[in-house]
C-alpha cells in the first residue's frame, strides 16, 4: 500500500473528524494542525512497525445548504 485515504469533515462544532477509506482507522481533533497529528499518530499505531503506508491523502468533504 502506497498512500492511505482519509476522508476529513467539519463537525458543527468546528472540530474535525476523519475516517480512512480502507481500514478502521478513524480520529478527530479541534484543528486542522491537530488532526493532522492525530493522523499521523493513529496510522503510525495501527501499523505494524515498516508497515504503513508512506503518503497520507486526505480528502475534505464540505456540505452547503442552499436556501431558494
Amino acid at each position: 500500500m502506497q498512500e492511505i485515504l482519509f476522508v476529513v469533515e467539519e463537525a458543527e462544532d468546528g472540530s474535525f473528524r476523519a475516517s480512512a477509506a480502507a481500514a478502521a482507522i478513524h480520529t478527530e481533533a479541534d484543528t486542522l494542525e491537530e488532526l493532522h497529528r492525530e493522523i499521523r499518530d493513529a496510522v503510525v499505531c495501527h501499523f505494524d512497525p515498516g508497515q504503513a503506508p508512506p503518503l497520507i491523502r486526505l480528502h475534505h468533504v464540505r456540505q452547503e445548504l442552499l436556501a431558494l
